[in-house]
């Protein structure tokens, strides 16, 4: 049985102890990192939060202590108290290698278990069993640091907000479902039977209603949820930092959060970022990289061959020119040393992304190597190549198809080529870029209507106004994405204000009006109240976390995490409930037949 405190307080953290302590009475409590029992004498090595601390416990000092300590095992939670003193052996690798305490006195407060994962940093245990021990995960000293940082980066940026005049508003959490994006998180209501709350999967109603109350300037660090199908780095529930502001327009916003990037890596990583960020039309991203989150760290940029090519007899080039599709490239730099076969693999990848191949030209010391070669004249193949600015010793990989299939293709090769050179190998850029003009609207071929491509509250850009009912499809939108080393680390828009034009929106994505006051009434209610012009922005405060600590995997930063499943292996939630409590919300369960 544990021994209880009965008063004990302590003094100093275990790395904390420096060698101003020595001479120092101190009281140290955590667990139990090993023990080494050398005969006369025991060394513990005690951690908690802040690091590790060697006790020595041996029967000189007190022989009580002494027997006590020995009974200790790994991760059993102790209190020592007793002197600081100088070590004989130092230990530069540890912060408090200098110093040991001397054990005069120890409780133990709660044994422990031999542990299914052992407590040190870089351990290379399966995810599912750090997961479902999450609790013992977290003891290690990297996550712990990881933790440190998520919480000094959210004071950064509450105190940031603050100097600027922001107000920390808290939302609600069950809120109305208005289904056109990821499906909701349902939470049926007792009191109100068949009727049901949605989980936000963004404060974006409030903030503006925020903004019609006359508030200026809201932020909140939320908790978010979408029911989707999790990638690698999606998590059921995440935290965003959210902001609007009043009166303001697109510079506004993109300026102030340059300043907050600014500080936060200053503050968090001593590193200097510059402002302001580079901007980067959509149209330019998805030409030159393929994505509308391009990586800047490295060029490699696509290239568009289609006039070199016009007239060229080859069937590829010839059917995508038809049917109004390109023909594009990207060069790989001493890429001509790659063998054939690590080219077909290459164009397997591609296949992937719909395109029906890859061809290639290799230039070579001696000649130019291609598949297509007998198909392009010579004028053609040097037109090629000086498009692409191509050099001896270059590989030039070719997509020929729709723009759209041509584009991912190359962008996510591009990306593929990068990993396979090495290229970013030893690159510790921060290249921010923010994305503009956006498309207000995509096609949706299945529905066969237009849908917002960010939600349909983003103002279109004055100049486009006018065709949003005759041309949707080139109305471009006041909407920006700040985008990190090819992630996008937020995004935001300036708002419709106006309620006629957000009826006229509603219109061109196929709500009627009736459809539109069904599920945004009381927005559009409040937008007969004066609203002012407003904007805002959120961020991903996980995927800003990986960047801040250099995680690649956005569970290490979230404490109790779901799996890929959405499912939390630790506390198996999602779970059964009492069937009085499906009663009470009058949910009938159809039981499949397994």
């Amino acid at each position: 049985m544990g021994e209880t405190l009965k008063g004990l307080k302590r003094t100093i953290m275990c790395g904390e102890v420096r060698e101003d302590s020595v001479g120092k009475n101190v009281t140290v409590m955590g667990w139990v990192q090993r023990k080494r029992n050398l005969g006369g004498l025991v060394f513990v090595d005690l951690r908690d939060r802040d690091g590790i601390l060697q006790v020595v416990f041996g029967e000189a000092i007190n022989k009580e202590a002494f027997e006590k300590a020995d009974l200790v095992k790994s991760e059993y939670c102790l209190a020592v108290t007793g002197e600081v003193v100088k070590r004989e052996a130092a230990n530069k690798n540890m912060a408090t290698g200098m110093v040991e305490l001397k054990g005069e006195s120890i409780k133990i407060l709660s044994e422990s278990e031999t542990p299914p994962i052992y407590i040190k940093d870089n351990l290379d245990a399966s995810e599912n069993v750090r997961l479902k021990h999450r609790y013992l995960d977290l003891r290690r000293s990297d996550m712990q640091n990881i933790f440190k940082i998520r919480h000094k980066a959210a004071k950064v940026m509450r105190d940031f907000l603050d100097e600027k005049g922001f107000l920390e508003v808290e939302t609600p959490i069950l809120t109305k479902s208005t289904p056109e994006g990821a499906r909701d998180y349902l939470v049926p209501s007792r009191n109100y039977n068949g009727k049901f709350y949605a989980l936000p999967q963004s404060p974006q109603l409030f903030k503006q209603l925020l903004m019609v109350s006359g508030f200026d300037k809201y932020f909140q660090i939320a908790k978010c949820f979408r029911d989707e199908d999790l990638r690698a780095n999606r998590q059921p529930e995440f935290t965003q930092v959210d902001m609007e502001l009043s009166f303001v327009e697109e510079d506004d916003v993109i300026s102030l959060n340059e300043e907050l990037i600014q500080r936060i890596f200053k503050d968090i990583l001593d590193v200097e970022v510059k402002i302001p960020f580079e901007r980067m039309p959509y149209k330019v991203a998805m030409d030159k990289y393929g994505s509308d989150k391009p990586d800047l760290r490295f060029g490699m940029e696509i290239e568009d061959l289609s006039e070199a090519v016009k007239n060229s007899e080859f069937k590829v080039f010839k059917d995508a020119l038809l049917m109004g599709g390109s023909v594009r490239a990207i060069k790989v730099s001493g890429g001509a040393e790659m063998g054939r076969k690590q080219i077909d693999k290459l164009g397997e990848f591609v296949k992937t992304f719909k395109a029906k191949g890859l061809a290639w030209i290799s230039i070579k010391e001696e000649e130019i190597k291609s598949p297509i070669a007998k198909f392009l004249s010579e004028e053609e193949m040097n037109a090629v190549i000086a498009k692409v600015n191509g050099n001896k010793g270059d590989l030039i990989l070719i997509v020929a198809d729709k723009n759209s299939i041509v584009l991912k293709a190359l962008g996510e090769l591009r990306l593929h080529m990068a990993k396979e050179l090495d290229i970013l190998k030893d690159n510790k850029q921060f290249r921010f870029v923010w994305i503009t003009e956006f498309p207000l609207l995509s096609f949706n071929e299945e529905e066969n209507r237009f849908q917002a491509e960010h939600h349909p509250f983003t103002m279109p850009m004055d100049e486009d106004i006018e065709f949003l009912e005759s041309d949707p499809g080139r109305v471009r939108a006041k909407a920006y994405d700040i985008v990190l080393n090819g992630e996008e680390l937020g995004g935001g828009s300036i708002r419709i204000h106006d309620t006629s034009l957000q009826e006229k929106m509603f219109g061109v994505i196929g709500f009627t009006m009736e459809d539109a006051w069904e599920r945004f009434g009381f927005l559009l209610e409040a937008f007969k109240y004066g609203p002012p012009p407003h904007g805002g922005l959120a961020y991903g405060f996980d995927r800003l976390i990986m960047f801040l600590t250099g995680t690649e995997n956005i569970k290490d930063v979230i404490a109790f995490p779901k799996n890929q499943n959405a499912a939390c292996v630790m506390s198996e939630a999602p779970n059964v409930v009492d069937e009085k409590q499906i009663e009470e919300l009058g949910i009938i369960i159809k039981k499949e037949n397994l």
